[in-house]
């Protein structure tokens, strides 16, 4: 018996609040992670220990976002919408279930490969590493440990996926929590392992199982657990082929230019890598707090509005998706543009991460975070795209900066160094989302409208006000973190001038917004002040 009375499809949640409840969550977890990177800069720095560790992490991560999050998602929450509002529940169920076994087997095939071609598969993202036999050695011990953390949290995302088509976002959107959680509770015990980096890696496929059996528990309660049938091509599974294709393409544009990034970044000094490291898992927080927060909710959305022929709703949620995604992005873009060696040396200067770990880093964050804005535009815009069922567009479009960005890095990375790679990776995102906007702009599949570009000015504004309060107030800030002293003042000198700056912004964004015409209702705040 199938329960869906708090996810019917067609009383869905409002947009804005399934919005707030991804972001929160993503929030959550990524303060999470900013504790556990915390930790890991204290205990394994940015030296051999942390090298290895971040190719273990990578392998994994990368294949699960070229074969699950990206492509997956892009192909299945349309097709499933479309056979739920068209044919019901019950056939529904039955393509999830479909889609589900094959999914298994492949993971399983995957699985297998991993453990037995690692060598191969290090070799290919870290050749570098090949001049350290020490190095190397740790490297495809520590990936074969995280190995199966792709096993799990790739049917994690099936389950989250069809969790988020009947609109349950909070759960889903809570699990990654589990993955800083857990990994900081294995460091916590490290003396039980032979290294920190075994702890730490030993910790993430622990976390993958966590997350895994609360997705399993929560798709059960809203009566949505895929169960194993037997494999069939029928018509539902061709159609979400059809699109899975051109999308795992698309998606593996991003994460090659991100594999190009470990194996070049393999190529430079020890230390190189653990800068590129530290610096994306900073400017990663905003991609995921509100990119991916924005393709979650939106995705869906503008499937549902489709198939229902409902255009006007449809471009309404996604220009508000992208006027608060640029809203929410701005300030990250500032502080990391502005203020990098405040918030690397107040996150991260600790233990064995040195000044000169900090300073390398910051070069590096300033470079990703000119390209911020970009990154987290992307999944919006191409939401539109992957809502009608065309993946082809965005595959073409993401090959296409794919092949620039790869130049570019080829071309910068010796002048350079690790700030070169990040520039690259910048210039990329521009290029793919000024096609992906161009494209949907001519084929009526963005359609701004004269408050998404209200909200824009209002942000520039804002960003301006803000970048000269935080170039003012840097220094004390950190001079008050430095009193405090430990992690504690460190975290407290980053909360007080964040804090402070978001209060100076929110004030000028929302001042800037009515004084060219935005109603509350428009930006969403009145909906929100009405349920406090």
């Amino acid at each position: 018996m199938i329960h869906l009375q708090k996810s019917h499809p067609h009383r869905p949640v409002p947009m804005y609040k399934s919005f707030l409840s991804v972001s929160g969550f993503t929030l959550l977890s990524r303060l999470t992670g900013f504790l556990r990177d915390i930790v890991l800069s204290g205990v394994l720095g940015a030296g051999m220990m942390m090298d290895a560790f971040a190719v273990a992490q990578r392998l994994p991560n990368h294949f699960r976002a070229i074969f699950g999050e990206g492509a997956f998602n892009a192909a299945y929450v349309p097709t499933y919408l479309r056979v739920l509002e068209q044919d019901g529940q019950t056939r529904a169920q039955n393509f999830a279930n479909q889609i589900f076994t094959l999914l298994l087997l492949s993971q399983v095939v995957m699985l297998a490969l991993g453990w037995l071609f690692m060598p191969a598969f290090v070799d290919l993202l870290a050749p570098g590493f090949s001049r350290d036999p020490q190095k190397y050695e740790l490297a495809v011990s520590l990936t074969r440990i995280t190995f199966p953390y792709l096993f799990c949290i790739t049917l994690v995302t099936m389950h989250s996926a069809t969790l988020n088509a009947h609109g349950v976002f909070a759960v889903p959107a809570f699990a990654p929590v589990l993955l800083n959680v857990v990994t900081m509770a294995f460091l916590a015990i490290s003396f039980l392992f032979p290294s920190a980096a075994y702890a730490a890696a030993t910790g993430v496929v622990a976390s993958g199982v966590a997350q895994l059996v609360l997705l399993m528990l929560e798709a059960r309660r809203h009566g949505l657990i895929e169960k194993i049938a037997k494999p069939g091509l029928g018509q539902d599974v061709r159609a979400f082929f059809r699109m899975f294709g051109p999308a795992v393409i698309g998606s593996s544009g991003v994460q090659i230019a991100m594999f190009a990034d470990t194996i070049i970044g393999s190529l430079l000094a020890t230390g190189g890598l653990s800068s590129l490291y530290y610096a994306e898992r900073l400017y990663q927080l905003p991609i995921g707090l509100v990119g991916v927060a924005a393709g979650t909710v939106l995705l869906p959305e503008m499937s549902r509005c489709f198939a229902r022929e409902n255009w006007e709703g449809a471009f309404t949620a996604q220009n508000r998706t992208l006027a608060m995604s640029v809203a929410l992005t701005a300030p990250f873009v500032v502080a990391f543009m502005v203020i990098p060696d405040f918030l690397v040396r107040a996150l991260f200067e600790h233990g064995r991460f040195q000044i000169e770990d900090s300073l390398a880093t910051a070069a590096v964050l300033r470079a990703y975070g000119a390209g911020l804005l970009a990154m987290v535009a992307i999944n919006a815009l191409r939401s539109g795209f992957q809502a009608m069922g065309d993946t082809k567009t965005p595959m073409y479009v993401a090959l296409g900066a794919l092949a620039i960005n790869l130049l570019l890095k080829i071309a910068l990375y010796q002048p350079l160094g690790a700030v070169g790679i990040a520039v690259a990776t910048s210039v990329n995102a521009w290029v793919n989302v000024g096609l992906l906007a161009i494209l949907a702009l001519r084929r009526y599949l963005f359609q701004p409208d004269k408050t998404f570009g209200s909200i824009l000015l209002a942000c520039a504004t804002a960003s301006v006000i803000l970048a000269n309060i935080a170039l003012w107030l840097q220094g004390p800030f950190l001079a008050l973190a430095r009193a405090i002293g430990g992690v504690p003042g460190l975290l407290a000198g980053v909360a007080g001038l964040g804090l402070l700056g978001a209060l100076v912004y929110g004030a000028a964004l929302v001042a800037g917004a009515r004084a060219l015409g935005v109603t509350a209702a428009e930006m969403g705040l009145s909906r929100l002040i009405r349920r406090k």
